[in-house]
């Protein structure tokens, strides 16, 4: 979808996402300047608000995880209060083409950012300086868990057997993931460090595709989320080795998705492990428009329509507002930069250091945070 193609309306005449309306346009209008005479405070400001349509700009394309689930939000966001939300696309250098384009719009609560992972990436690999818990107000609304599967007739049965294996032949075991310095392969990277062993990585565009390499072969594990997998592991052709959630997983009919946690319990005071799915609103918004905004969403997440899609993909719904937010945004952040810094030689991509980025090593985050300075501005 691109920039001055179709943008999807979001109102309270248009809620269910598949009869949604594309409008064509140049884009959404910018920011209309008010006269002093008629507003006079940024809390007048704030009472009246919104007057005008929101954007929620998500920095992937079309028709992937984070854009649903941020479809979904807006939409039930929407269908409770009567505003106007259209959402268009900007993909590109991990979340930064959408992340400077929302940090060039005003601070006026009409510009969202649809993010995944806090946007973690982008500080990390220089697309953009901006902190995550000095610039933005996040709200967090689920997880997705990161998953090792395997074929059912895979000579690998258990996550323990995976570990020996790979132990035995360094570098030999291959691994799919939804690309170089991705997600998966950060989570994947994560988990291989914890239990000491080196694997393979295959990048493929995406995570279905790196689920179908597992599927047919190519690789010894189907590295993903469980979402991806779950619907192939329900049908007998993938089995699932673990996933990163806090806690097992027990699915009917199948049995208990076991909890990495509970095979590297070092592991366990950071998870969830996983994809992580937010709105963002810039830091400079009225704190009047960030509190009519919090209960909207969590009432999008409680919905009907996300709780639907949160049981099907076995996402971990959890609500984090405020400083919870910050304090994860920062947390997630950490371990992303000293994962890549200590992996280089395998995401193959220059990254800043933790040191650089004025992060603690993920060991003592808990006596960092607060960092010196911060001020939370919302509860």
């Amino acid at each position: 979808m691109k920039d001055k193609g179709k943008i999807v309306k979001i109102s309270p005449q248009t809620t269910e996402l598949g009869r949604r309306k594309f409008v064509i346009g140049a884009g959404v209008a910018g920011f209309v300047a008010t006269a002093p005479n008629i507003i006079t405070s940024s809390r007048a400001f704030a009472a009246g608000w919104p007057e005008r349509p929101i954007t929620v700009v998500v920095m992937y394309g079309a028709g992937g995880g984070t854009d649903t689930i941020i479809r979904t939000l807006a939409a039930e966001m929407a269908k409770s209060t009567g505003w106007e939300i259209n959402v268009i696309n900007k993909p590109g250098a991990v979340g930064g083409v959408a992340t400077r384009f929302v940090l060039n719009k005003p601070d006026d609560g009409y510009w969202w950012l649809g993010a995944a992972n806090y946007n973690k990436f982008v500080r990390i690999m220089g697309h953009s300086d901006s902190k995550a818990w000095e610039d933005w107000q996040y709200f967090q609304a689920a997880n997705s868990i990161a998953s090792w599967s395997v074929r059912t007739d895979s000579p690998y049965k258990t996550f323990e057997d995976v570990i020996a294996a790979a132990k035995a032949k360094p570098g030999k075991i291959s691994i799919s993931t939804s690309g170089t310095g991705g997600l998966w392969q950060e989570l994947a990277l994560i988990v291989s460090e914890a239990a000491g062993v080196k694997l393979k990585f295959v990048p493929y565009k995406g995570g279905k595709a790196a689920t179908l390499a597992g599927l047919q072969g190519e690789v010894d594990i189907a590295g993903g989320g469980v979402h991806e997998h779950i619907e192939f592991i329900k049908a007998g052709q993938l089995r699932n080795l673990q996933q990163t959630g806090r806690d097992d997983l027990v699915v009917p009919d199948v049995g208990t998705l076991r909890s990495i946690g509970n095979m590297l319990p070092n592991l366990k005071g950071l998870l969830p492990l996983s994809g992580i799915y937010n709105i963002a609103l810039k830091r400079g918004t009225s704190l009047e428009i960030l509190e009519k905004i919090k209960p909207a969403f969590i009432g999008a997440v409680n919905s009907d329509a996300f709780q639907a899609i949160a049981k099907k993909k076995y996402f971990d719904v959890d609500i984090r507002t405020g400083e919870a937010a910050d304090r994860r945004a920062a947390q997630v952040e950490s371990v992303t930069a000293k994962t890549f810094w200590d992996t280089q030689d395998q995401i193959g991509k220059t990254v800043k250091s933790s040191s650089e980025l004025g992060l603690p090593d993920p060991a003592d985050f808990d006596s960092w945070w607060p960092p010196q300075g911060y001020k939370s501005i919302m509860k």
